[in-house]
């Protein structure tokens, strides 16, 4: 007998060795508000078939955690490429990117004509394969048997991808005689993913998922077409060069040109920026450029960097954060638990800044408040500001494509810019990388090295941020003029070292390790470089030091 702990029900209790965690749902009788997908087992994410054979802590989670909601949308993935595979088994569709509610797919075969009955056919065939319930199987194969398995399968980016991680065994997954690859756990059955949608979009197909937060109804979609047109040149651009997946990546790291693909993305930044200066130029009127992107996406590089090109044009640049016109504590709004809401648009003294931008476009000094986060009051510490004639206002802060930060100020006077690290490389063709997994690594490694907050400190904090950005920033990123995508092509490699130690610091015991070990097993894909041959003008040096720039 072993014991466990279910922090469902607070129930401790001695069960025999080698229960499965459905059996011990069932024999526990745990009730979720939505079907249980998987479990926390000592804070690591584990399927509903895996058998405990020593005392444990155990949490059964459905679709509303994180977790669990990772678990649903890869399982969906997987019923998808299964789906096609059964009707047009010459053809394989890749996993593209998260946009509109949903997953942007295409075939990779780019003469293969994605009509609406070839949607329709695709959904019916999911539809068929959920009513027949089937189990997704997972398997532990030697790595070498699974390198071969995928070398007979044709799946090349994955033998690429695994051949690299030096590790004994390797997880190989089934749904009826059809195998892949996935990065996680899934769901038990097929009968589980009763909720999605499949409807054609653009030149490929949206596989539309569940709302994390009502799991029984799918996200609203929502074009987005900038965004998609970012994702998608950068997603060309990496396949023009060698390296849409990681194990290609790898390889060319291995040769030997990891200062190759390091000066590759810098000049994609560089010829972006320049790009974007040139149209802030072509515009007459232009006093204002607002720089706006989520958490960690480089909004303040971007903004020194676009400040230099255009320098090189004969602007004087003179830049402001919005950090800095905070409301006083007392007056900051509060949250749905109480706490205070840093990211709400009302956290910033909208009247003091409407009435700074007007007097600086009037040419008038203002007197720039600096605003002490220990004390959460503005300060005043003499810091004048004016415009000239060749002045350009640069405004960075993330509520800059708001309407209500501008609202006193002609719009034409403004040019806005949208920032984010839109990662344009995946794991393999069904396996995304998620852009907020990017970002959060790179926070957590600033967090340490600048702020003094551990990553299990950053990791917890991370769902406010993103709820901040979900309701204040992605909502007003179409306003954007322009969009740059601030993510590189080998910046986890980059990061991992850098990253991998602070996140082996998280404690088992902790809720935040269950994230924690997810991160550490996406970086260790990566072969990790040395960043010595960074620029020091880069991006990344905003989170792990050696700028040439003041933060």
């Amino acid at each position: 007998m072993i014991e466990i702990i279910c922090t469902n029900n607070n129930v401790r209790k001695c069960i025999p060795s080698g229960m499965s965690l459905q059996e011990l749902a069932e024999d526990l009788n745990v009730r979720l508000n939505h079907p249980i997908l998987g479990a926390k087992v000592n804070n690591q994410l584990k399927s509903l078939n895996y058998e405990v054979y020593n005392n444990k802590v155990i949490t059964f989670i459905d679709a509303t955690d994180a977790a669990g909601y990772g678990m649903y949308e890869r399982s969906l993935c997987f019923l998808l490429y299964k789906a096609v595979k059964d009707l047009y088994p010459k053809e394989d569709i890749e996993i593209k990117h998260s946009i509109s509610g949903g997953k942007f797919c295409e075939f990779e075969n780019p003469n293969f004509e994605v009509t609406d009955a070839v949607v329709q056919n695709i959904k019916k065939r999911m539809m068929q394969l959920v009513a027949d319930n089937i189990p997704f199987i997972r398997e532990n194969v030697l790595t070498e048997e699974a390198l071969s398995l995928y070398s007979q399968k044709g799946m090349t980016d994955k033998e690429k991808l695994l051949k690299n991680r030096k590790v004994f065994y390797t997880s190989v997954y089934e749904l009826d005689k059809t195998i892949n690859y996935f990065f996680g756990c899934l769901v038990p059955t097929t009968g589980y993913l009763k909720t999605f949608d499949v409807v054609k979009y653009e030149n490929g197909l949206l596989l539309s998922t569940p709302s994390r937060h009502v799991p029984n109804k799918l996200s609203p979609v929502k074009k987005s077409p900038k965004l998609f047109n970012v994702f998608k040149e950068h997603k060309e651009w990496v396949k023009i060069i060698g390296s849409p997946y990681v194990g290609d990546l790898n390889e060319q790291l291995l040769k030997g040109k990891a200062t190759e693909v390091i000066l590759l993305s810098e000049a994609l930044h560089e010829k972006k920026l320049v790009t974007i200066a040139d149209e802030i130029k072509s515009r007459e009127g232009v006093k204002i450029v607002l720089i706006s992107g989520p958490s960690s996406s480089g909004k303040t590089t971007s903004c020194r960097r676009l400040s230099v090109q255009l320098g090189v044009l004969g602007f004087q640049p003179v830049q402001l954060s919005v950090d800095n016109y905070f409301v006083e504590r007392e007056q900051t709004p509060l949250d749905e638990n109480g706490n205070y809401d840093f990211e709400h648009v009302n956290a910033l003294d909208l009247d003091l800044f409407n009435s700074h931008l007007q007097d600086l476009i009037a040419g008038k000094e203002i007197d720039m408040p600096t605003f002490d986060f220990v004390q959460g009051k503005k300060v005043w510490k003499g810091n004048k500001l004016r415009m000239n004639e060749k002045s350009l206002l640069v405004v960075e802060g993330i509520h800059c494509l708001n309407p209500l930060l501008t609202q006193s100020v002609d719009n034409s006077k403004t040019y806005k810019v949208f920032v984010s690290a839109l990662t344009s490389l995946a794991i393999d063709k069904h396996n995304p990388i998620h852009s907020s997994d990017n970002r959060l690594i790179r926070r957590i490694v600033r967090d340490y090295n600048y702020r003094g907050y551990s990553a299990e400190d950053t990791i917890s904090r991370w769902p406010s941020v993103r709820n901040g950005e979900e309701k204040w920033i992605f909502p007003f990123q179409e306003n954007a003029d322009a969009m740059f995508n601030s993510a590189m092509l080998c910046e986890l490699s980059l990061l991992k070292k850098h990253a991998v130690p602070i996140i082996n610091k998280v404690p088992e015991c902790s809720s935040e390790y269950t994230e924690a070990h997810r991160l550490r097993k996406l970086l260790s894909y990566f072969v990790g470089i040395e960043d010595e041959n960074v620029p020091h003008y880069s991006i990344l040096r905003e989170f792990f030091g050696g700028s040439i720039f003041s933060y």
